[in-house]
């Protein structure tokens, strides 16, 4: 459950993000105090840090493609991510082989 510091912390910090301004605790904090919106002082600093280095537009808008909060680095770590792809679906079809094998025995359970 959310607490009230950690929503308007994340708010004023999607505010930043909108306006093209680096997210800082100070800048946080500026935020809260005009909102009059009272948190404890390691709230601004602590999302301050968490956003540090990460680009949130991408994060929001591609929130719904299952790649997750990759780093923006270019080719590399999507040719690293293709082969963690075929790996899982390999898993997936040793899977589902076994539990063919289980379902089909020549009898079933009320015969």
């Amino acid at each position: 459950m959310s607490t009230k510091a950690e929503l308007a912390c994340v708010y004023a910090s999607l505010i930043l993000v909108d306006d093209d301004v680096a997210v800082t605790g100070e800048k946080i904090n500026t935020l809260l105090k005009a909102a009059n919106v009272e948190v404890e002082p390691y709230w601004p600093g602590l999302f301050a840090k968490a956003l540090e280095g990460i680009n949130v537009k991408d994060l929001i808008t591609n929130i719904g493609s299952g790649v997750g909060a990759a780093p923006a680095g270019g080719a590399a770590p999507a040719a690293a991510a293709a082969p963690a792809a075929e790996s899982k679906k390999e898993e997936k079809k040793v899977e589902e082989s076994d539990q063919s094998e289980d379902d089909d025995m020549g009898f079933g359970l009320f015969d």
